[in-house]
Protein backbone atom coordinates (compact mmCIF):
# COMPACT_ATOMS: atom_id res chain seq x y z
CA UNK A 1 0.00 0.00 0.00
CA UNK A 2 1.49 3.44 -0.94
CA UNK A 3 2.87 5.60 1.86
CA UNK A 4 0.85 8.85 2.25
CA UNK A 5 2.47 11.74 0.40
CA UNK A 6 1.66 14.17 3.23
CA UNK A 7 2.85 11.86 5.95
CA UNK A 8 2.76 14.31 8.86
CA UNK A 9 -0.97 15.02 8.65
CA UNK A 10 -1.69 11.36 9.22
CA UNK A 11 0.96 10.74 11.87
CA UNK A 12 1.13 14.01 13.87
CA UNK A 13 1.39 13.21 17.58
CA UNK A 14 0.16 16.66 18.65
CA UNK A 15 -3.06 17.14 16.70
CA UNK A 16 -3.72 20.55 18.32
CA UNK A 17 -0.34 22.08 17.45
CA UNK A 18 -0.58 24.65 14.61
CA UNK A 19 0.86 23.01 11.50
CA UNK A 20 0.21 25.80 9.00
CA UNK A 21 0.02 29.48 9.91
CA UNK A 22 -0.58 32.12 7.24
CA UNK A 23 -0.74 35.67 8.52
CA UNK A 24 -2.83 35.54 11.68
CA UNK A 25 -4.74 32.35 10.81
CA UNK A 26 -3.67 28.80 11.61
CA UNK A 27 -4.72 25.16 11.27
CA UNK A 28 -3.55 22.13 13.18
CA UNK A 29 -2.80 18.87 11.40
CA UNK A 30 -6.19 17.49 12.38
CA UNK A 31 -8.06 20.62 11.28
CA UNK A 32 -6.20 20.74 7.97
CA UNK A 33 -6.84 17.08 7.24
CA UNK A 34 -10.54 17.40 8.05
CA UNK A 35 -11.03 20.62 6.06
CA UNK A 36 -9.12 19.23 3.09
CA UNK A 37 -11.18 16.05 3.21
CA UNK A 38 -14.30 18.21 2.89
CA UNK A 39 -12.79 19.63 -0.31
CA UNK A 40 -11.97 16.11 -1.51
CA UNK A 41 -15.63 15.17 -1.00
CA UNK A 42 -16.61 17.92 -3.47
CA UNK A 43 -14.04 17.22 -6.20
CA UNK A 44 -13.57 13.43 -6.10
CA UNK A 45 -13.68 11.98 -9.60
CA UNK A 46 -12.44 15.09 -11.39
CA UNK A 47 -9.25 14.86 -13.47
CA UNK A 48 -7.91 18.34 -12.76
CA UNK A 49 -9.07 21.28 -10.64
CA UNK A 50 -7.91 24.91 -10.83
CA UNK A 51 -7.01 26.70 -7.59
CA UNK A 52 -6.98 30.45 -7.07
CA UNK A 53 -3.51 30.25 -5.55
CA UNK A 54 -3.44 33.20 -3.20
CA UNK A 55 -1.20 33.29 -0.15
CA UNK A 56 -3.89 32.09 2.24
CA UNK A 57 -5.11 29.02 4.12
CA UNK A 58 -7.74 28.36 1.46
CA UNK A 59 -5.01 27.60 -1.10
CA UNK A 60 -3.34 25.11 1.24
CA UNK A 61 -6.65 23.39 2.08
CA UNK A 62 -7.63 23.24 -1.60
CA UNK A 63 -4.27 21.78 -2.64
CA UNK A 64 -4.30 19.16 0.10
CA UNK A 65 -7.90 18.30 -0.81
CA UNK A 66 -6.81 17.62 -4.38
CA UNK A 67 -3.98 15.40 -3.18
CA UNK A 68 -6.28 13.44 -0.88
CA UNK A 69 -8.74 12.83 -3.72
CA UNK A 70 -6.05 11.98 -6.29
CA UNK A 71 -7.04 14.97 -8.43
CA UNK A 72 -4.37 17.04 -10.21
CA UNK A 73 -4.18 20.52 -8.70
CA UNK A 74 -3.64 23.41 -11.13
CA UNK A 75 -2.42 26.48 -9.19
CA UNK A 76 -3.37 29.71 -11.00
CA UNK A 77 -1.45 32.90 -10.16
CA UNK A 78 -3.86 35.34 -8.50
CA UNK A 79 -2.49 38.20 -10.59
CA UNK A 80 -2.84 36.32 -13.88
CA UNK A 81 -4.38 38.37 -16.66
CA UNK A 82 -7.31 37.25 -18.77
CA UNK A 83 -5.18 35.77 -21.58
CA UNK A 84 -2.91 33.79 -19.27
CA UNK A 85 -5.75 32.51 -17.09
CA UNK A 86 -7.80 31.44 -20.11
CA UNK A 87 -4.85 29.49 -21.51
CA UNK A 88 -4.17 27.69 -18.21
CA UNK A 89 -7.78 26.66 -17.75
CA UNK A 90 -8.25 25.54 -21.35
CA UNK A 91 -4.94 23.69 -21.65
CA UNK A 92 -5.21 21.94 -18.27
CA UNK A 93 -8.78 20.78 -18.83
CA UNK A 94 -9.66 21.93 -15.32
CA UNK A 95 -13.20 20.88 -14.44
CA UNK A 96 -13.71 23.05 -11.36
CA UNK A 97 -12.48 26.33 -9.90
CA UNK A 98 -11.66 26.50 -6.19
CA UNK A 99 -11.69 30.02 -4.78
CA UNK A 100 -13.20 33.37 -5.62
CA UNK A 101 -14.06 33.33 -9.32
CA UNK A 102 -13.17 36.21 -11.65
CA UNK A 103 -16.05 37.25 -13.90
CA UNK A 104 -14.44 35.75 -17.03
CA UNK A 105 -14.42 32.18 -15.65
CA UNK A 106 -17.30 29.95 -16.64
CA UNK A 107 -16.22 26.84 -14.74
CA UNK A 108 -18.35 25.55 -11.89
CA UNK A 109 -16.71 25.82 -8.52
CA UNK A 110 -16.96 26.88 -4.91
CA UNK A 111 -15.17 28.83 -2.23
CA UNK A 112 -13.08 26.76 0.14
CA UNK A 113 -14.29 26.83 3.74
CA UNK A 114 -11.40 26.17 6.12
CA UNK A 115 -13.87 25.55 8.95
CA UNK A 116 -15.60 22.70 7.07
CA UNK A 117 -15.03 19.21 8.45
CA UNK A 118 -15.28 15.71 6.99
CA UNK A 119 -14.23 12.34 8.35
CA UNK A 120 -14.37 10.51 5.02
CA UNK A 121 -11.41 8.29 4.16
CA UNK A 122 -9.66 8.19 0.79
CA UNK A 123 -7.17 5.52 -0.30
CA UNK A 124 -3.67 6.80 -1.02
CA UNK A 125 -3.28 7.18 -4.81
CA UNK A 126 -0.46 5.42 -6.61
CA UNK A 127 2.88 7.31 -6.69
CA UNK A 128 2.58 7.74 -10.47
CA UNK A 129 -0.67 9.73 -10.12
CA UNK A 130 -0.31 13.38 -11.22
CA UNK A 131 -0.20 15.64 -8.16
CA UNK A 132 0.16 19.03 -9.82
CA UNK A 133 0.07 20.72 -13.19
CA UNK A 134 2.22 23.81 -12.80
CA UNK A 135 2.42 26.30 -15.66
CA UNK A 136 5.85 27.64 -16.48
CA UNK A 137 7.05 30.13 -19.05
CA UNK A 138 9.05 28.96 -22.02
CA UNK A 139 11.24 30.95 -24.36
CA UNK A 140 8.41 31.24 -26.86
CA UNK A 141 4.64 31.08 -26.76
CA UNK A 142 2.24 30.50 -23.91
CA UNK A 143 3.18 28.80 -20.62
CA UNK A 144 3.50 25.01 -20.67
CA UNK A 145 1.78 22.72 -18.17
CA UNK A 146 4.39 20.74 -16.23
CA UNK A 147 2.90 17.49 -14.94
CA UNK A 148 4.44 16.50 -11.59
CA UNK A 149 3.64 13.10 -10.15
CA UNK A 150 3.28 12.33 -6.46
CA UNK A 151 6.54 10.36 -6.79
CA UNK A 152 8.39 13.43 -8.11
CA UNK A 153 7.09 15.66 -5.31
CA UNK A 154 8.03 13.10 -2.64
CA UNK A 155 11.48 12.52 -4.12
CA UNK A 156 12.22 16.24 -4.34
CA UNK A 157 11.19 16.90 -0.74
CA UNK A 158 12.94 13.83 0.65
CA UNK A 159 16.18 14.73 -1.14
CA UNK A 160 16.44 18.22 0.35
CA UNK A 161 15.14 17.07 3.75
CA UNK A 162 18.08 14.67 3.97
CA UNK A 163 20.58 17.29 2.72
CA UNK A 164 19.33 19.97 5.12
CA UNK A 165 18.57 17.66 8.06
CA UNK A 166 15.05 19.08 7.94
CA UNK A 167 12.93 17.53 10.72
CA UNK A 168 9.62 18.07 12.55
CA UNK A 169 11.59 20.07 15.13
CA UNK A 170 12.13 22.85 12.58
CA UNK A 171 9.78 25.79 12.05
CA UNK A 172 9.79 26.81 8.37
CA UNK A 173 9.24 30.48 7.53
CA UNK A 174 8.70 31.99 4.10
CA UNK A 175 6.48 34.47 2.30
CA UNK A 176 6.79 33.11 -1.24
CA UNK A 177 3.93 32.82 -3.76
CA UNK A 178 1.94 29.59 -3.65
CA UNK A 179 1.67 28.94 -7.36
CA UNK A 180 5.11 27.61 -8.22
CA UNK A 181 7.47 24.88 -7.07
CA UNK A 182 9.49 26.95 -4.58
CA UNK A 183 6.61 28.31 -2.52
CA UNK A 184 4.01 25.56 -2.96
CA UNK A 185 5.86 22.27 -3.44
CA UNK A 186 8.93 22.90 -1.29
CA UNK A 187 7.45 25.55 1.00
CA UNK A 188 4.04 23.95 1.74
CA UNK A 189 3.99 20.30 0.70
CA UNK A 190 7.55 19.93 1.96
CA UNK A 191 6.57 21.14 5.41
CA UNK A 192 3.50 18.89 5.43
CA UNK A 193 5.55 15.84 4.40
CA UNK A 194 8.37 16.49 6.89
CA UNK A 195 6.00 17.60 9.65
CA UNK A 196 7.66 20.89 10.49
CA UNK A 197 5.23 23.73 11.26
CA UNK A 198 5.00 26.32 8.48
CA UNK A 199 4.71 30.05 9.14
CA UNK A 200 3.87 31.91 5.93
CA UNK A 201 4.36 35.66 6.26
CA UNK A 202 2.01 36.50 3.32
CA UNK A 203 4.72 38.78 1.94
CA UNK A 204 8.48 38.10 2.26
CA UNK A 205 9.17 41.41 4.00
CA UNK A 206 12.34 41.58 6.13
CA UNK A 207 10.52 42.70 9.27
CA UNK A 208 8.02 39.83 8.94
CA UNK A 209 10.83 37.32 8.57
CA UNK A 210 12.54 38.80 11.62
CA UNK A 211 9.39 38.54 13.75
CA UNK A 212 8.54 34.94 12.78
CA UNK A 213 11.11 33.18 14.96
CA UNK A 214 11.75 30.25 12.64
CA UNK A 215 14.65 27.84 12.38
CA UNK A 216 14.49 27.39 8.59
CA UNK A 217 13.87 30.23 6.13
CA UNK A 218 13.23 30.15 2.37
CA UNK A 219 13.79 33.12 0.08
CA UNK A 220 14.76 34.13 -3.43
CA UNK A 221 17.80 36.38 -3.99
CA UNK A 222 15.61 39.50 -4.10
CA UNK A 223 14.30 38.65 -0.64
CA UNK A 224 17.77 38.15 0.78
CA UNK A 225 18.99 41.36 -0.86
CA UNK A 226 16.20 43.26 0.87
CA UNK A 227 16.90 41.51 4.17
CA UNK A 228 20.52 42.66 3.95
CA UNK A 229 19.32 46.21 3.31
CA UNK A 230 17.56 46.03 6.71
CA UNK A 231 20.42 45.09 9.06
CA UNK A 232 18.24 44.92 12.17
CA UNK A 233 15.94 42.36 10.54
CA UNK A 234 18.91 40.44 9.19
CA UNK A 235 20.54 40.19 12.63
CA UNK A 236 17.25 38.90 14.04
CA UNK A 237 17.74 35.79 11.88
CA UNK A 238 20.97 34.87 13.66
CA UNK A 239 19.14 32.23 15.68
CA UNK A 240 17.91 30.37 12.60
CA UNK A 241 19.44 27.03 11.72
CA UNK A 242 19.31 27.48 7.91
CA UNK A 243 18.73 30.29 5.43
CA UNK A 244 17.96 28.83 2.01
CA UNK A 245 18.14 30.70 -1.29
CA UNK A 246 16.83 29.49 -4.64
CA UNK A 247 14.90 30.19 -7.87
CA UNK A 248 17.78 32.31 -9.22
CA UNK A 249 21.53 32.68 -8.61
CA UNK A 250 22.37 34.40 -5.31
CA UNK A 251 24.83 37.25 -6.00
CA UNK A 252 28.10 36.70 -4.19
CA UNK A 253 27.96 40.13 -2.44
CA UNK A 254 24.53 39.22 -1.02
CA UNK A 255 25.86 35.82 0.12
CA UNK A 256 28.74 37.49 1.91
CA UNK A 257 26.69 40.29 3.48
CA UNK A 258 24.01 37.85 4.68
CA UNK A 259 26.73 35.71 6.23
CA UNK A 260 28.23 38.72 8.00
CA UNK A 261 24.91 40.01 9.34
CA UNK A 262 23.45 36.69 10.50
CA UNK A 263 26.52 34.62 11.20
CA UNK A 264 25.03 31.97 8.91
CA UNK A 265 26.29 31.21 5.41
CA UNK A 266 23.15 30.60 3.29
CA UNK A 267 22.31 27.30 1.66
CA UNK A 268 22.02 27.55 -2.12
CA UNK A 269 20.08 25.02 -4.14
CA UNK A 270 19.11 24.46 -7.76
CA UNK A 271 15.96 23.15 -9.36
CA UNK A 272 13.34 23.79 -12.00
CA UNK A 273 9.61 23.32 -12.28
CA UNK A 274 10.34 20.26 -14.45
CA UNK A 275 12.78 18.70 -11.95
CA UNK A 276 11.72 19.98 -8.51
CA UNK A 277 14.93 20.43 -6.42
CA UNK A 278 17.94 18.49 -7.62
CA UNK A 279 21.19 20.07 -6.36
CA UNK A 280 21.98 21.73 -3.04
CA UNK A 281 24.69 22.56 -0.58
CA UNK A 282 24.28 20.57 2.63
CA UNK A 283 23.70 21.48 6.25
CA UNK A 284 26.85 19.63 7.24
CA UNK A 285 28.90 20.50 4.16
CA UNK A 286 30.70 23.31 2.40
CA UNK A 287 28.78 26.45 1.41
CA UNK A 288 30.65 28.14 -1.40
CA UNK A 289 29.45 31.49 -2.80
CA UNK A 290 28.27 31.13 -6.40
CA UNK A 291 28.04 27.32 -6.26
CA UNK A 292 24.86 25.31 -5.68
CA UNK A 293 26.44 22.15 -4.30
CA UNK A 294 25.88 18.45 -4.85
CA UNK A 295 23.05 16.33 -6.31
CA UNK A 296 20.53 15.42 -3.60
CA UNK A 297 19.78 11.78 -2.85
CA UNK A 298 18.22 9.98 -5.82
CA UNK A 299 19.30 12.58 -8.40
CA UNK A 300 21.90 12.11 -11.13
CA UNK A 301 23.56 14.94 -13.07
CA UNK A 302 25.85 15.21 -16.04
CA UNK A 303 27.24 18.08 -18.10
CA UNK A 304 27.76 17.42 -21.77
CA UNK A 305 29.59 19.19 -24.56
CA UNK A 306 27.98 20.19 -27.85
CA UNK A 307 29.17 16.90 -29.29
CA UNK A 308 27.38 14.97 -26.52
CA UNK A 309 30.39 13.87 -24.49
CA UNK A 310 30.50 14.39 -20.72
CA UNK A 311 32.83 17.25 -19.83
CA UNK A 312 35.65 17.02 -17.31
CA UNK A 313 34.83 17.64 -13.65
CA UNK A 314 37.60 20.18 -13.25
CA UNK A 315 35.65 23.19 -12.03
CA UNK A 316 36.37 25.06 -15.26
CA UNK A 317 34.96 23.21 -18.27
CA UNK A 318 31.44 24.25 -19.21
CA UNK A 319 28.75 21.81 -20.27
CA UNK A 320 25.02 21.56 -20.86
CA UNK A 321 23.50 20.38 -17.59
CA UNK A 322 21.20 17.35 -17.69
CA UNK A 323 19.26 15.77 -14.81
CA UNK A 324 18.05 12.22 -14.17
CA UNK A 325 16.11 10.60 -11.32
CA UNK A 326 12.70 10.31 -9.67
CA UNK A 327 12.21 14.08 -9.32
CA UNK A 328 11.63 14.52 -13.07
CA UNK A 329 8.27 15.64 -14.42
CA UNK A 330 6.09 13.37 -16.56
CA UNK A 331 6.13 15.79 -19.50
CA UNK A 332 4.43 18.94 -20.77
CA UNK A 333 0.67 18.50 -20.82
CA UNK A 334 -0.74 18.18 -24.34
CA UNK A 335 2.68 18.89 -25.84
CA UNK A 336 4.58 15.77 -26.84
CA UNK A 337 6.80 17.71 -29.24
CA UNK A 338 8.09 20.10 -26.55
CA UNK A 339 8.56 17.21 -24.14
CA UNK A 340 10.65 15.35 -26.72
CA UNK A 341 12.81 18.45 -27.23
CA UNK A 342 13.88 18.56 -23.59
CA UNK A 343 14.36 14.82 -22.98
CA UNK A 344 17.34 12.82 -24.18
CA UNK A 345 16.85 9.39 -25.77
CA UNK A 346 18.11 7.77 -22.55
CA UNK A 347 15.67 9.66 -20.31
CA UNK A 348 17.62 12.65 -19.00
CA UNK A 349 16.16 16.16 -18.83
CA UNK A 350 17.97 18.91 -20.72
CA UNK A 351 17.85 21.87 -18.33
CA UNK A 352 18.97 24.49 -20.83
CA UNK A 353 21.50 25.70 -18.26
CA UNK A 354 25.26 25.79 -18.64
CA UNK A 355 27.19 24.45 -15.66
CA UNK A 356 30.62 23.46 -14.46
CA UNK A 357 31.36 20.67 -11.99
CA UNK A 358 34.47 20.49 -9.83
CA UNK A 359 36.39 17.32 -8.84
CA UNK A 360 34.36 17.02 -5.63
CA UNK A 361 31.08 17.11 -7.57
CA UNK A 362 30.16 20.69 -6.66
CA UNK A 363 28.05 22.42 -9.33
CA UNK A 364 28.11 26.01 -10.50
CA UNK A 365 25.34 27.27 -12.79
CA UNK A 366 26.86 29.72 -15.25
CA UNK A 367 23.84 30.77 -17.28
CA UNK A 368 21.19 29.85 -19.83
CA UNK A 369 21.85 28.54 -23.28
CA UNK A 370 19.21 31.00 -24.41
CA UNK A 371 19.03 34.71 -23.64
CA UNK A 372 15.26 34.39 -23.77
CA UNK A 373 14.79 33.01 -20.27
CA UNK A 374 14.63 35.78 -17.69
CA UNK A 375 14.79 35.28 -13.91
CA UNK A 376 13.39 38.34 -12.18
CA UNK A 377 12.60 38.48 -8.47
CA UNK A 378 12.79 34.70 -8.26
CA UNK A 379 10.33 34.19 -11.14
CA UNK A 380 11.20 32.35 -14.34
CA UNK A 381 9.81 34.42 -17.23
CA UNK A 382 9.89 33.65 -20.94
CA UNK A 383 10.70 36.62 -23.14
CA UNK A 384 8.45 35.27 -25.90
CA UNK A 385 5.36 35.37 -23.71
CA UNK A 386 5.96 39.03 -22.80
CA UNK A 387 6.67 39.86 -26.43
CA UNK A 388 3.37 38.35 -27.50
CA UNK A 389 1.52 40.44 -24.92
CA UNK A 390 3.28 43.58 -26.14
CA UNK A 391 2.36 42.84 -29.74
CA UNK A 392 -1.32 42.73 -28.74
CA UNK A 393 -1.08 46.46 -27.96
CA UNK A 394 -2.57 48.46 -30.87
CA UNK A 395 0.31 50.95 -30.97
CA UNK A 396 3.13 48.36 -31.09
CA UNK A 397 4.31 46.77 -34.34
CA UNK A 398 7.43 44.96 -33.17
CA UNK A 399 8.72 43.98 -29.77
CA UNK A 400 11.75 42.32 -28.21
CA UNK A 401 12.35 41.66 -24.53
CA UNK A 402 15.63 41.12 -22.68
CA UNK A 403 16.65 40.58 -19.07
CA UNK A 404 19.13 43.15 -17.82
CA UNK A 405 21.20 42.57 -14.64
CA UNK A 406 19.58 44.24 -11.65
CA UNK A 407 20.93 44.46 -8.10
CA UNK A 408 17.49 43.94 -6.53
CA UNK A 409 15.58 41.67 -8.94
CA UNK A 410 18.47 39.67 -10.36
CA UNK A 411 17.24 40.67 -13.81
CA UNK A 412 14.75 43.33 -14.80
CA UNK A 413 12.63 43.08 -17.93
CA UNK A 414 13.40 45.72 -20.55
CA UNK A 415 11.22 45.87 -23.66
CA UNK A 416 12.26 47.37 -26.99
CA UNK A 417 9.26 48.31 -29.12
CA UNK A 418 8.62 49.75 -32.56
CA UNK A 419 5.39 51.64 -32.97
CA UNK A 420 3.46 54.86 -32.79
CA UNK A 421 5.32 56.26 -29.76
CA UNK A 422 3.23 54.45 -27.13
CA UNK A 423 3.15 55.81 -23.59
CA UNK A 424 5.60 53.63 -21.59
CA UNK A 425 3.54 53.56 -18.40
CA UNK A 426 0.39 52.63 -20.26
CA UNK A 427 2.21 49.80 -22.07
CA UNK A 428 3.56 48.41 -18.79
CA UNK A 429 0.04 48.43 -17.33
CA UNK A 430 -1.27 46.76 -20.50
CA UNK A 431 1.14 43.83 -20.11
CA UNK A 432 0.43 43.57 -16.37
CA UNK A 433 -3.27 43.25 -17.21
CA UNK A 434 -2.73 40.54 -19.83
CA UNK A 435 -0.16 38.46 -17.92
CA UNK A 436 0.90 38.15 -14.30
CA UNK A 437 2.02 41.44 -12.79
CA UNK A 438 5.56 40.17 -12.18
CA UNK A 439 5.95 39.60 -15.94
CA UNK A 440 5.51 43.28 -16.81
CA UNK A 441 8.48 45.17 -18.30
CA UNK A 442 10.16 47.53 -15.88
CA UNK A 443 11.29 49.73 -18.74
CA UNK A 444 10.03 50.46 -22.27
CA UNK A 445 12.43 51.71 -24.92
CA UNK A 446 10.90 52.96 -28.18
CA UNK A 447 13.20 52.46 -31.20
CA UNK A 448 12.86 52.99 -34.94
CA UNK A 449 13.86 49.41 -35.75
CA UNK A 450 15.01 46.26 -33.99
CA UNK A 451 18.50 44.96 -34.88
CA UNK A 452 18.17 41.82 -36.97
CA UNK A 453 20.51 39.34 -38.65
CA UNK A 454 20.43 38.19 -42.26
CA UNK A 455 17.73 35.64 -41.39
CA UNK A 456 15.50 38.29 -39.86
CA UNK A 457 16.04 37.14 -36.27
CA UNK A 458 16.34 39.86 -33.64
CA UNK A 459 19.90 40.21 -32.38
CA UNK A 460 19.18 40.22 -28.68
CA UNK A 461 22.80 40.44 -27.67
CA UNK A 462 22.89 43.86 -29.33
CA UNK A 463 19.86 44.89 -27.26
CA UNK A 464 21.48 43.59 -24.10
CA UNK A 465 24.62 45.57 -24.87
CA UNK A 466 22.51 48.67 -25.43
CA UNK A 467 20.49 48.18 -22.25
CA UNK A 468 23.62 47.81 -20.14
Amino acid sequence: MPVPLLTSMHTASDVARPLVTIGDRALSAGELLSAATAVADEIAGARAVAIDARADLETVVATVGCLLAGVAAVPVPPDAGVFERRHILTDSGAELWLGEKPSDIGLPGFRVDVSARSSAAYPEPEPSTPALIVYTSGTTGAPKGVVLSRRAVAAGVDGVAEAWQWTPDDVLVHGLPLFHVHGLVLGVLGALRVGSPLVHTVRPAPDRYAAAGGSLYFGVPTVWSRVCADPASARALAGARLLVSGSAPLPVPVFEELTTLTGKAPIERYGMTETVITISTRFDGERRPGWVGLPVSGVRTRARSESGEEVAHDGETLGRLEIGGDTLFDGYLNNLAKTAEVMTPDGWFRTGDIAMIDPAGFHRIVGRESVDMIKSGGYRIGAGEVEQALLAHPAIREAAVVGVPDADLGQRIVAYVVGETPNPGEVIDFVAGALSVHKRPREIRVVEALPRNAMGKVRKQALLDDAR
